[in-house]
């Protein structure tokens, strides 16, 4: 059986794979949204979406948001290259007999830049900052023990100097658990399958005093007006949706050690196909909690020098505190190639 585990996972992303020559790169805004956030996640090399089962399922799946077992709040810290600072804070409440409800905000602030013009290439004297940022409402809910779905509602915001861009998106996600390749026997140990569909909204338009331009229609004739008021008319841009397909599969499970293998294939609006793949190994210990080894890498099947993308490790702890409330720490390393390395942190409580 073991054999027929990693056979499955090896085949799956070479099924899944489709084109991957690049297409529309640099077609859509607010990149952020395909950033990737929660520690988790990020060190199993994105390939999270069958996996989610905590608060970070907000931006994976919210399908995952219907298995949490107890109201979850979480804050992630994730410095960026060049340094960019980007940040998500989530919390939710499990309702019984209803489902879980959950907010979520993810930051990004790029700092201060000096302003250059055309006139003054050297730079102005002035500063402006840019920045960007996401809202998102999330339900999620199992209609029965092995089927869940899931939806979040995002308001998402750009903004730069005096100009500013907005959206409204939805995520949407299901959840499968099936009896498929159960090292136990039983089904919420075997094969599960999961999809989401993430930023599908309006588009973005910047808009601002900034594209405020006195013209002169006439440059060429004397007497006329020549500060007419003028404004330019920015293009619209579109989000970055993402469909991702992915399967988790547990290796072995007994009842204090647990492997699961991962992969997710990915196909966006914006560039290439392509799969992640993922492990994580828990050990669990009644009288302290759940010591959690991870490691992936994202962007198989994209040729090296079309991504920026690759191995990432990783791990967490779970420590039980008084009554049911726990307290959650983890950690992710990612190799961003020529743009350096990568570190995300995450702490949270259980209650």
């Amino acid at each position: 059986m073991k054999i027929k585990y990693f056979l499955f996972l090896l085949l799956v992303p070479i099924f899944l794979q489709a084109q991957n020559r690049p297409f529309r790169v640099g077609t859509t805004t607010a990149g952020f949204l395909e950033i990737g956030f929660g520690s988790a996640g990020a060190a199993m090399g994105d390939a999270y979406v069958s996996m989610a089962r905590d608060i970070t399922s907000i931006y994976w799946n919210p399908a995952g948001l219907a298995f949490m077992e107890q109201s979850e709040a979480q804050f992630v810290l994730q410095p960026w290259v060049v340094d960019i600072n980007t940040s998500f804070a989530a919390a939710g409440i499990v309702i019984p007999q209803i489902g879980t409800v959950a907010l979520g905000l993810t930051f990004v602030d790029y700092g201060e830049m000096d302003v250059n013009t055309v006139s003054d290439p050297e730079g102005t004297g002035e500063r402006f900052s840019a920045g960007d940022f996401s809202l998102s409402l999330a339900y999620g809910r199992a209609i029965t023990n092995w089927f869940g779905f899931g939806l979040a509602a995002k308001y998402i915001q750009s903004k730069i100097w005096h100009m500013d861009a907005s959206a409204l998106a939805l995520d949407l996600g299901v959840s499968i658990n099936t009896a498929f390749f159960s090292p136990t026997g039983n089904r919420e140990d075997g094969m599960r399958i999961a999809m989401s569909i993430a930023n599908y909204g309006t588009r973005m338009k910047f808009d601002g005093i900034d594209l405020l331009q006195s013209i002169d229609i006439r440059p060429g004739e004397n007497g006329n007006y020549g500060d007419v008021q003028g404004q330019f008319d920015p293009n619209e841009w579109e989000l970055p949706l993402i469909f991702r397909l992915g399967v988790a599969v547990n290796v072995f499970r007994t009842e204090n050690q647990r492997l699961t293998i991962a992969t997710d294939a990915l196909h966006p609006n914006n560039n290439a196909e392509s799969v992640n793949v993922g492990a994580e190994y828990e050990y669990f210990d009644p009288t302290i909690g759940k010591f959690i080894l991870r490691s992936g890498y994202k962007g198989l099947f994209l040729a090296k020098d079309e991504t920026a993308f690759g191995f990432t490790v990783g791990g967490g702890l779970e420590k039980l505190l008084m009554g049911n409330i726990a307290l959650k720490v983890d950690y992710a390393f990612r190799d961003m190639g020529i743009l350096g390395k990568v570190h995300s942190y995450s702490i949270g409580f259980l209650f």
